[in-house]
């Protein structure tokens, strides 16, 4: 469900200065930053973190950035080798202007760079939820969430406009596919970004998935349980299933309806939170997701079907306690427009109940 492509540094070029001035911020400012280990990135090293969320910055500069004290782990002194536990807190100094990620200037500005005030609005008006600590967006298929090797447009780049009366810059807490659509859920400021990582590491949050497949599940529901593992390839990283060395990753499923044998609308209940999981569950059990052609190829799609190749998976619903407390953030996005065209051309219901695993013990 989460996308772990991490870029790699190219360069050995030494020569920066630390100090580098950043023109991104008001005058006198403080340009340190603080971001949060999400629960996708649980026991990632210190650089593949760093060059996911920093792509530019290479090798050496980090680790002159670890030697002096000026990125830090939880406060304390760290290594490129050291590895992340979610949750906790990463310190970023002022960068080079060259490594800088990409952003907006000032809030002061009004709007994120290279955005025009059609593009701000449009991402604004996929806000499903939003509070002083939390925002819910209804991400589209096709977005990235966070930049990578020939990926320059993503989320992660867009956050400033997302700010609104905010302090802080939102700040992301678990990630979806670039090509699963639906809900996101942003922290809008680092005590939220902190408390929602913790339960997105947990179980306290209840994330329902809809997807069309390719054949019809059997039994109708079920659990599947298979250990996964990433592994590298020609075509890019992958997950698959690995009994020695994977992670064990669990999803619960049912058949909402079918279109005799040749299709299904299931909903998906992960129980933990694995790279591709339910794109890698629903292959190995024979139905695969529709348009997951990285997974199952030709066997993916609909020989015949009017529908598009475009990947059918989207985070319908998600379930959680407020990060302080005292109530209930349940928030449900609705189809994107491929998914509704196929829920029509196949028959299926876009308004059946979200959630069908009430009764799961």
């Amino acid at each position: 469900m989460t996308d772990s492509r991490d870029p790699a540094a190219n360069s050995d070029n030494d020569d920066f200065d630390t100090d580098a001035p950043d023109t991104g911020g008001k005058s006198g400012e403080s340009k340190v930053e603080t971001r949060a280990v999400t629960a996708d990135e649980a026991d990632m090293r210190l650089d593949r973190w760093f060059k996911r969320h920093f792509p530019d910055v290479n090798h050496s500069y980090l680790q002159k950035l670890l030697r002096t004290g000026q990125v830090r782990v939880d406060g304390k002194r760290a290594e490129t080798s050291s590895r992340l536990a979610a949750g906790q807190s990463v310190r970023i100094p002022p960068l080079a202007a060259w490594a800088a990620p990409v952003r907006g200037p000032n809030p002061a500005a009004g709007k994120p760079k290279a955005m025009s005030d059609k593009q701000i609005a449009e991402l604004q008006a996929l806000v499903l939820f939003r509070d002083a600590d939390v925002i819910a967006i209804n991400k589209p298929a096709g977005l990235a969430v966070q930049g990578g090797t020939g990926t320059t447009k993503h989320l992660d780049a867009m956050l400033d406009a997302l700010r609104f009366d905010g302090k802080e810059r939102p700040k992301l807490v678990h990630r979806l596919d670039k090509d699963t659509s639906g809900v996101l859920l942003l922290a809008r400021n680092t005590f939220a970004a902190s408390k929602l990582t913790e339960m997105f590491r947990g179980s306290a949050v209840r994330k329902i998935y809809w997807a069309a497949t390719v054949g019809v599940p059997k039994p109708y529901q079920g659990k599947i349980d298979l250990a996964l593992a990433k592994e590298g390839g020609p075509q890019g990283e992958r997950v698959a299933e690995n009994k020695e060395e994977g992670k064990r990753a669990v999803t619960v499923y049912s058949v909402q309806e079918n279109a005799g044998k040749q299709a299904a609308f299931v909903a998906m209940w992960p129980l933990t939170g694995r790279t591709h999981q339910l794109r890698v569950h629903m292959a190995a059990v024979g139905t695969p997701i529709l348009g997951d052609g990285k997974y199952a190829g030709q066997g993916a799609f609909l020989p015949g079907a009017e529908v598009t190749k475009k990947l059918h998976l989207h985070a319908r619903r998600l379930v959680l306690p407020h990060p302080r407390g005292g109530k209930t953030i349940d928030v449900t996005a609705p189809l994107p427009d491929h998914m509704q065209a196929t829920w029509k051309y196949l028959g299926f219901s876009p308004n059946l109940r979200d959630d069908p695993f009430e009764d799961f013990e």
